[in-house]
This record gives C-alpha cells, sequence and structure tokens, in this order.
C-alpha cells in the first residue's frame, strides 16, 4: 500500500508540475501575438483491481492544449483579408481625391482662369495685352492638366512598386509556412504519440493571418496536419513543404502596369486581378484597374474636349492680320497597344462622345471583337473601318494582317492630358475675328437689314475669296446673287446656308435692295469668333455635359467611392475587432486566470508533496517493525 500510495503521489507531483509549467509558460507569452493559451489535459490511470475493489492509481497529463477554434481563425482570417482590401484600396483613393479637390491645384480655377481670358479677347480684340494674357492663361490651363496627370502616373507607379512589394511578402510568408509544415510535421512523427506541437502551430496561424492581409487565402489542413494554401483563384500556394513563388512582370499589353501571376519556366501564367481578391494585394490591383485607369482617362476626356472644340471653333476664325485662325492645341493622339505584326489607325472623330473606358479588340481569324473594358459591353465586325463611341477605327496599311488570336489595347484619352499643348505663341495669331463680315447696301430703300453672319467647318473647304452681293428681286420675291445658286425665297428673319456661311435678313426689302458678303480682310477689332470661343465654357461638349460639369461629375465619382470605400473600410475593422474579441475570450491568456491557476497547482503540488510524507513516513513504520 506504501508503494501505490508513493505512486499516487508521484503522478500527483508531476501533473501539478506540468501545471505549473503550463501556467507560467502562459504568463510569459501573455504578450505574444498569435500565442494560444495552453492548458493541460489530465486523465486518471487505469485503476487497481483488488477482491475489495478497484483502487485508483492516481493521475497523468494526456496532453497539452491550446485553446483554438479552426473556424474562428477562419473567420478571422477572412475579415482581416477584407479589411486589408479596403484599408489599400482607401489609402490609394483618398491620394486622388485629395489631389482633385485641391481648391489651388484642381483643374477648375485653370478651366475658370483660361476663358477668363478668352473673355478678355472678346472685350478688347486689338488689346496686346489681353492676347498675351490668354496665352499665358493656356499655358498655365496645359501645365496644370500635366501635373494632374503626372501625379496620377506617379501613384500608378507607387501602386506598381506597392504591388510587387506585396507579390515579395507574400512569397516570403509561403516559404516560411512551407518552412513550418516541414518542422509540424517532424515534430509530431517524432512523438511516440503524435503530440501537438503546440508552439509550431500558433507561429505557423500566425503567418497564414499575415498571409491573409496581402492576400485572401483558404487553408486545408492535411491528414498529417500540414497546411495546404490556396488563392482565390483555386491557384496553390503552398503544398506540404514546398511553396509555390508568385512573381510579378510588366503587362504584356500595357507595360505601365505590373501583372501577377505563377513562373512556369519562362512563361508567366498571368492572374485576372478578380482572381486575387482581399487582402492588400487585392485592394491594389482593384484601386489601380478600376479607379485609376479611370480617373486619368477621364481627366485626359476633358483636355481632347477641351482641345478639340477649342481648335475646331479657332480655325474658323482670323487672326489680327487676317489670315485663317491654326490650331490652338496640339492633342493626344488614341493609344493602341499590341504585340501584333499589324497595327491600327485609331483617331478621335467626336470628342463629345468619348467615354473614360479603355477597350479590347480581338480578332478570331474571322471576325473582330471590340470589348468596351468599363461595362463589357461588345461589337462584332467582320472589317474595317468602323466608328464606336466617337473613335475611329482602321487597319493601318500596308499589311500585314492580324493573325488570329491577336489583341488591340485601345487607350482613347490616356494620354489626352499630358499630350495638351499650346502651339501658338504669338499674339497676333489669336483667331478673334470671323473670316466673314456682312454689310446693308447704302442705296437701298427699304428697311431690311442683314445680321452679322457666322461660318462652320464646311467654309474650310472653300473661303471666301471675293465679295458677293446678294439683290432683292420684288417681282418674284427672291434674292439672288450666290455663286452657283438658284435665287432664294426670301422669308424675313429665316436663315440662309450656302457655303459654310449661315446669315439671316430680317424688315422689309425694297426691290433691287443689295447685301454683301465679303471676307473679314481687316478684322483687328471684331470679336465674334473670340465670342464663339468663350460659349465654349459654357457648351455641351461632353455628352451634354460642360467642361466644368464634366470635372465635378469627376471630382464627385471619386468622391464617392471614398465615402463608401471609408464606410466599408470602418465596417470591415469593426468585423476584425469583434472576430478578434470572441478568439481572444478562447485563446488569449487572462493574468488573473493564471493567476488562480498557479495558486490551485501549487495547493495540489503541496498537497502531493504531503502525500509523499506520509507514504514515506508509512514506509518507515514497515521498517521499524522488521526491525
Amino acid at each position: 500500500m506504501a508503494s501505490g500510495i508513493l505512486g499516487i503521489g508521484a503522478s500527483a507531483l508531476s501533473a501539478a508540475q506540468a501545471g505549473l509549467l503550463t501556467a507560467g509558460h502562459n504568463i510569459a507569452n501573455a504578450n505574444t501575438t498569435g500565442y494560444s493559451r495552453q492548458t493541460i489535459d489530465q486523465a486518471a490511470n487505469l485503476p487497481l483491481s483488488t477482491g475489495s475493489g478497484f483502487f485508483g492509481q492516481g493521475v497523468h497529463v494526456e496532453t497539452v492544449r491550446r485553446q483554438y477554434d479552426a473556424l474562428l481563425a477562419s473567420e478571422a482570417r477572412g475579415a482581416q483579408a477584407q479589411a486589408s482590401q479596403s484599408q489599400a484600396y482607401l489609402d490609394q483613393l483618398s491620394r486622388i481625391d485629395g489631389l482633385l479637390t485641391d481648391s489651388a491645384s484642381g483643374l477648375s480655377p485653370a478651366i475658370d482662369g483660361f476663358f477668363a481670358g478668352v473673355q478678355d479677347v472678346a472685350s478688347q480684340p486689338s488689346d496686346a495685352a489681353a492676347r498675351q494674357n490668354l496665352l499665358s492663361s493656356a499655358q498655365t490651363l496645359a501645365d496644370r492638366f500635366h501635373d494632374l496627370d503626372g501625379q496620377l502616373a506617379g501613384l500608378r507607379s507607387s501602386t506598381n512598386q506597392r504591388i510587387a512589394s506585396s507579390v515579395g511578402e507574400i512569397n516570403s510568408l509561403a516559404a516560411q509556412i512551407a518552412q513550418l509544415n516541414r518542422q509540424v510535421l517532424a515534430a509530431q512523427s517524432g512523438s511516440s504519440q503524435a503530440q501537438p506541437p503546440n508552439d509550431l502551430l500558433d507561429q505557423r496561424d500566425a503567418l497564414v493571418e499575415q498571409l491573409s492581409r496581402q492576400a485572401r487565402v483558404s487553408v486545408v489542413q492535411t491528414p498529417e496536419g500540414g497546411y495546404d494554401l490556396f488563392l482565390g483563384n483555386g491557384q496553390s500556394l503552398v503544398q506540404g513543404d514546398q511553396a509555390h513563388a508568385l512573381s510579378v512582370q510588366p503587362d504584356a499589353l500595357d507595360p505601365q502596369n505590373l501583372q501577377v501571376g505563377l513562373q512556369t519556366g519562362a512563361a508567366l501564367i498571368a492572374f485576372r486581378s478578380t482572381d486575387l481578391s482581399g487582402g492588400a494585394l487585392g485592394g491594389l490591383l482593384a484601386f489601380r484597374d478600376q479607379t485609376l485607369g479611370a480617373a486619368q482617362n477621364a481627366l485626359g476626356r476633358i483636355a481632347l474636349a477641351l482641345g478639340g472644340a477649342f481648335n475646331t471653333q479657332h480655325l474658323l476664325g482670323t487672326d489680327r492680320n487676317g489670315a485663317a485662325g491654326a490650331d490652338f492645341f496640339a492633342l493626344g493622339a488614341p493609344q493602341v497597344l499590341t504585340q501584333s505584326a499589324a497595327t491600327l489607325a485609331v483617331t478621335v472623330s467626336d470628342s463629345s462622345a468619348l467615354t473614360t473606358s479603355d477597350y479590347r479588340l480581338k480578332f478570331d481569324g474571322s471576325n473582330y471583337t471590340l470589348t468596351r473594358l468599363a461595362d463589357g459591353n461588345t461589337w462584332t465586325f467582320a472589317g474595317f473601318p468602323q466608328t464606336v463611341d466617337g473613335l475611329s477605327i482602321a487597319l493601318n496599311p500596308p499589311l500585314p494582317a492580324p493573325a488570329a488570336n491577336d489583341s488591340f489595347l485601345i487607350q482613347p484619352t490616356r494620354n489626352g492630358a499630358s499630350a495638351l499643348q499650346v502651339l501658338i505663341s504669338d499674339p497676333s495669331r489669336i483667331a478673334a475675328a470671323a473670316p466673314v463680315r456682312t454689310a446693308t447696301g447704302a442705296a437701298n430703300s427699304g428697311n431690311a437689314t442683314i445680321d452679322a453672319g457666322s461660318v462652320d467647318s464646311a467654309y474650310l473647304a472653300a473661303p471666301l475669296a471675293a465679295p458677293v452681293t446678294l439683290t432683292y428681286d420684288a417681282a418674284t420675291g427672291t434674292l439672288a446673287g450666290l455663286p452657283a445658286t438658284p435665287p432664294v425665297a426670301y422669308s424675313p428673319g429665316a436663315t440662309i446656308s450656302w457655303n459654310g456661311i449661315s446669315f439671316a435678313i430680317s424688315g422689309t426689302p425694297a426691290d433691287g435692295d443689295t447685301f454683301t458678303l465679303s471676307p473679314n480682310v481687316n478684322g483687328t477689332g471684331d470679336n465674334r469668333n473670340a465670342l464663339a470661343l468663350a460659349a465654349l465654357q459654357n457648351g455641351t461638349l461632353l455628352g451634354g455635359s460642360t467642361l466644368q460639369q464634366s470635372y465635378a461629375q469627376l471630382v464627385s465619382d471619386v468622391g464617392n467611392r471614398t465615402s463608401a470605400m471609408q464606410a466599408t473600410s470602418d465596417a470591415q475593422s469593426s468585423l476584425v475587432t469583434n472576430v478578434e474579441q470572441a478568439r481572444q475570450s478562447l485563446s488569449g491568456v487572462n493574468l488573473d486566470e493564471e493567476a488562480a491557476d498557479l495558486l490551485r497547482y501549487q495547493q495540489a503540488y503541496q498537497a502531493a508533496g504531503k502525500l509523499m510524507g506520509i507514504a514515506s513516513h508509512l514506509f518507515d513504520t514497515l521498517l521499524g517493525i522488521g526491525n
């Protein structure tokens, strides 16, 4: 009996010591990130069967168990991945929002200043200072476009760098997780009862959580205790003790963007940005592909619309020297990116119909499919030329023709802001005057008068070289004299159009009254074209919107996205906090509880020692009887 009591005491002493060690380990790691509280699982030893019944044989520690819930851990990883994506997206989006809404560096003040200069010329068309001020404000406007586009381009570059950094961190974490898989399997195989190596498991889970901050991953635990990790597109990232590294390289079609994929030999199996949702990497890719490109395109679209409309109207005027107006701005051409031997000729045919989207053109060997990337709308056609969304698309001669599966990326407005340049440096070359003037005959006896008239783009094909006189014939009620044109029936106030010139005669003419159209050879004080140029500020140049409205829409879109993303980020952060609190309530170390456990195990240890002392005393008594 003494040896039985001694054995029971020894087992109790060992169990209490294990409890003290475990509680001490918990206290030591109370502030260790990723640590899960550990407890010991005790069980009674098999009892000893005797004629008097079954007598207990003490206790043993079955295992040291960490307080861990796989479901809570999975929820925490998912919440963390979504929160990291939202935060990464928000950080970049806030930079665009601040850039566009800045009252000093935004575009609106530059547009207002430019058209204020146009108004000054319209008020004082012969004033050299007003003309020079217009050129200065035009250069300021172009510089503002350049600066905004440059900052967006810089943001694209920094986003690409962040993407590369995120991929590097993913690869590093994946390699460490694979290494820990190896260590976990080795530790378990080295244990006769396959006891869990809790601290290694915690380290591995902490790395998986860090990985979730970079990309959403799904975790599959193998029967051997390893972790297999998969990305959102099903691509294996870790299998056992093998990690599959991701790679980044410039997009084959758009070198300005880095593409993420899996390197297989010399080739890169590229992933779509939607394949990598979640985590900072997913947020960066979504921002770059969904918001940054659209913002840069929208800015370029405004530059193209402004410059195109201003050039069109400026060509319809004459300068201080009487010469026809020339292009005021140099405009950026649509950018076409391809790996095909064939080339596309893409031009802007109608800037008001442009969108902020890029387009992808694919050839299947028979037909071409054009996809508007912003919304997925498609057009299919067998040949060229084609006109879509204000773009004229044709194959550039000479051949070769596209081969089957050739692809083209068309960016109509991407370079619009960066390429805008002021072409005129001489103030006298500003075409403020109209090219045609009208006059009512001095000898007319009726009270009819002719208005100042206007011209359109058709006038440029055959400008008026000499005066043209119209004479009213009372007998027929017509005006005759327009070259190559039959007499025109007179209707008071009705617009008469001829050779790109439009004018109206009002009142009651007398027989033989004349009205003259002539070249405006000395129109230094004429401001009619300057007034038409100034009117462009409030003209609907972009699909029914003015320039300021279009820019305000861009600012509003970015602002709304920022507000929505802020709300999403706040909600996701709150979810992470809630899940983490739930996990900590299970896995976290509570120092008060550990202090209580220390006291409990200390008392158990002391009691076990007392029991062993009693067993020793009994044994000594037995020895004394024998003497």
